[in-house]
């Protein structure tokens, strides 16, 4: 089982959270994208642009945040964080 956590955070504060499984047999990449889409669908955000340094951070810790500089449209909190939990 593959679970992602997403945190909206604003303040230092966390406003939102939620947790996504997935079950299939995709592949790790695949499972991260099609979870955070589910987050951002769930949340009403639009989906968040992969910079360098986003992948990066990724591949090191198993976690990511998105600031303003990734999304398109103006965001009403500070950071989006993902989190592998479990794989």
């Amino acid at each position: 089982m593959f679970r992602l956590w997403g945190k909206l955070m604003y303040n230092n504060h966390m406003i939102k959270d939620m947790t996504v499984c997935e079950e299939s047999e995709d592949t790790r990449t695949h499972k991260i994208f099609r979870a955070l889409e589910d987050i951002c669908y769930a949340w009403d955000l639009g989906k968040p642009i992969w910079l360098d340094a986003t992948i990066q951070e990724f591949q090191r810790h198993k976690k990511a945040r998105f600031y303003q500089d990734n999304f398109i449209e103006a965001i009403d909190f500070d950071f989006l964080e993902i989190q592998v939990i479990e794989e």
